[in-house]
């Protein structure tokens, strides 16, 4: 199970991990070395906005976030 987050590019303190047990599973132990979070470097999307007052529909419709469509 993972979890995002974004730092933004003005950001200048430290950086925190939060570690957490989900349900009935024993406690994780992190011990010094373990590797336990990655760190993905993205460049922002340069964009432009367009101001509309109603939106047609698409192939998609109104399926959201991981929506096959179907």
């Amino acid at each position: 199970m993972g979890t995002v987050g974004t730092i933004d590019s003005d950001y200048r303190g430290e950086v925190f991990v939060t570690l957490y047990t989900v349900g009935n599973r024993p406690p994780h132990v992190a011990r010094s070395g373990d590797r336990i979070a990655q760190l993905i470097v993205g460049l922002r999307a340069d964009v432009s906005l367009e101001i509309a007052e109603s939106l047609g529909d698409t192939e998609r419709g109104g399926g959201g976030h991981g929506s096959t469509g179907s």
